[in-house]
């Protein structure tokens, strides 16, 4: 689901647009809760929304990619030659949207005409991907990246659509303790490597890799932190609260926030080695240059533990942090819980005691 603001009257107003497996699309309004119109004749499930606010309108995508005017009126559409349709959809500058579809991230322009009408055309597809794209966020005005199912990261110019950086993320696994053993992906499960969810504030992306998190820096494009085993389950949602603190849910039903910090020093024992290798370039080029372990990565850095929510009995979805005010988490077990900060409460109810206290004249 999305939000859609229009502005034509003297106050802007926002809906609320929703899309379902069940082929159909809503338009609700969130003031009184009722539902103001339905599309229910789509020929496929609906899987992304994309709102295009300069444009005045918004997009769907699945079997097949539509753009609607705020009066879900459909403008133009376009079937994809994808059997997994369009999973995720991202503006770019220029009238310009990307679309991932399987292995491929499929560059559209909307043009608008001298009558008003909207046309919709293919004019690059990016096939630098091993595996089915997972994810796909904007960083800035100049910048996008995408996540593969294989655990590649790719860093790609949002004007020209070229690479700037393709990082191979290969959680590592020791079959002995001599130092001279191979590197190698020690027979994954698929999702071990996978990117379920890609987020960014700007100059730090985290990426949720099965049941680990992964923080790569946008200017230096390095690994500044990491941890292989965050969740005993996949990792579902993440969230950056800043250069240092972030928070993710998971599978397991927890949601947990956690810290930057150095890693211990060389002396003590460290956990094995996290990832593979790290190249810049095309991602079919398999050449580069040997695998590295975190002790040889200067900078590198770990995450820990800093808060565990523990309240749901099923996976943990997706959360909505209100800062101060709380923080709203969703899972399969059908229950939506809000959470506030203890110790903000703890001494928002003694300034109220002392202010009571004083109205009063003491005790």
């Amino acid at each position: 689901m999305t939000t859609f603001t229009c502005n034509n009257g003297a106050l802007p107003h926002t809906s609320l647009i929703t899309a379902s497996s069940d082929k159909s699309l809503s338009l609700w309004d969130p003031d009184t809760g009722n539902r103001v119109q339905t599309i229910s004749d789509l020929q496929s499930s609906v899987k992304c929304l994309l709102v295009l606010e300069r444009l005045c309108v918004w997009v769907s995508g699945g079997g097949e990619l539509c753009v609607w005017s705020k009066d879900f009126q459909l403008q133009c559409q376009r079937q994809n030659h994808s059997d997994t349709g369009v999973t995720a959809l991202i503006e770019l500058p220029k009238n310009c949207i990307a679309a991932a579809m399987d292995k491929e991230i499929v560059i559209y322009r909307l043009t608008v005409s001298t009558d008003s009408s909207l046309s919709m055309s293919e004019i690059r597809c990016l096939s630098d991907h091993q595996d089915q794209v997972r994810a796909l966020i904007n960083i800035n005005d100049g910048l996008f990246a995408s996540g593969s199912h294989a655990g590649e990261l790719i860093l790609w110019d949002a004007v020209d659509w070229n690479i700037l950086a393709y990082e191979h993320i290969l959680w590592e696994e020791s079959q002995t303790p001599s130092p001279q053993t191979e590197i190698r992906i020690g027979a994954p499960k698929p999702s071990e490597m996978s990117i379920q969810h890609l987020t960014t504030n700007g100059k730090l992306i985290l990426a949720a890799v099965g049941s680990g998190l992964y923080v790569y820096s946008v200017q230096t494009k390095t690994v500044v932190a990491y941890r292989k085993v965050a969740h005993d389950s996949n990792v579902l949602h993440t969230m950056l609260l800043s250069d240092s603190e972030l928070m993710s849910c998971s599978e397991d039903g927890s949601v947990r926030m956690w810290e930057i910090q150095d890693l211990p020093l060389p002396a003590e024992p460290t956990s094995p080695g996290f990832f593979g290798m790290w190249t810049f370039g095309r991602s079919n080029k398999h050449s580069g240059p040997p695998s590295k372990k975190p002790a040889d990565v200067p900078h590198v850095r770990t995450l820990e533990l800093t808060g565990d929510l523990i309240g749901h009995s099923g996976a943990v979805q997706t959360f909505v942090s209100f800062k101060e005010n709380g923080l709203v988490t969703c899972s399969t077990d059908h229950l939506l819980i809000l959470w506030k900060n203890g110790e903000r409460q703890s001494h928002l109810r003694s300034l109220a005691l002392f202010q009571k206290l004083e109205e009063n004249g003491g005790l």
